[in-house]
């Protein structure tokens, strides 16, 4: 490590003034201690948003859920109010990383980092939740760029996530076993507006799949997700999968999902 000076508001407000003087948000540690410890990352300043009060919490409005973006992944998992409304998504939170993990991580974190396997991008897209700023809303379709990736200006501060409550959903996660992110992570929900079928950890960001979208709406069964050829030439290919067998995994992990959620 090396020198820094740290910061700790008490309000979003304040951040946003002290961020404006430049300075690294801190929410749950989990990405930006382990890039300072290597080096990777030397910010002069950390602005950590843990004595933010505001900023967390798990509340409903109307038919949606409003959770506060220093939220830790522990709290999504176990929230009552999570598991009645959208039980999907309190599974997924309860399956990153480890326990530690989830008692430190936050969900505004995960969603600014954009890790290409983060499981939370994946429920964010694939809900169509709404990501709420200091500053403005986005709408998720309008959120994730690309690698690490978001529509975030400097010095925006995610401030709560706002996820439509689906008619139903399921998250299936094929886990790389060191690290337990996402080799391959299906989001599939039944919204008002159809079907939505979100793919972590395949490719370089998250992403929606027209295909398994479209045959879906039109048969919803695990057959109608098998008859989609699913395009390999843009997916990820490293030490742990093919890009072909990441394609493949896409295809079986949304049989999957869709088989759950017809019981």
């Amino acid at each position: 490590m090396y020198a820094f000076i740290f910061e700790a508001p008490s309000s979003t407000a304040a951040a946003a003034q002290i961020i404006a003087q430049g300075g690294k948000l801190l929410a749950g540690g989990q990405s930006l201690l382990p890039s300072m410890r290597l080096r990777l990352a030397h910010p002069e300043k950390i602005v950590d948003l843990n004595q933010i009060a505001e900023l967390a919490g798990i509340r409903r409005e109307g038919n949606a859920l409003v959770i506060g973006a220093m939220t830790r992944h522990a709290d999504v998992a176990a929230s009552s109010e999570v598991k009645a409304a959208i039980p999907a998504l309190a599974d997924l939170a309860a399956h990153i990383g480890d326990r530690q993990v989830r008692a430190r991580g936050t969900l505004g974190g995960s969603v600014a980092n954009n890790d290409p396997a983060a499981c939370y991008p994946s429920a964010v897209l694939g809900l169509g939740a709404t990501v709420i700023t200091n500053q403005r809303e986005i709408a998720a379709d309008d959120f994730f760029v690309g690698m690490f990736t978001t529509a975030l200006d400097e010095g925006e501060i995610i401030t709560a996530i706002r996820f439509p409550i689906p008619k139903r959903a399921a998250y299936m996660k094929f886990k790389q076993a060191a690290s337990r992110f996402s080799l391959v992570g299906v989001f599939v929900a039944q919204t008002d507006s159809g079907v939505r079928v979100a793919v972590t950890g395949a490719a370089s960001s998250v992403f929606r799949h027209a295909g398994l979208e479209a045959a879906l709406n039109q048969s919803f069964t695990p057959q109608s997700a098998t008859s989609v050829k699913i395009d390999a030439s843009d997916l990820n290919a490293d030490i742990h999968a093919s890009a072909a067998y990441r394609a493949n995994l896409i295809s079986v992990q949304t049989q999957r999902a869709v088989q759950q959620m017809l019981g």
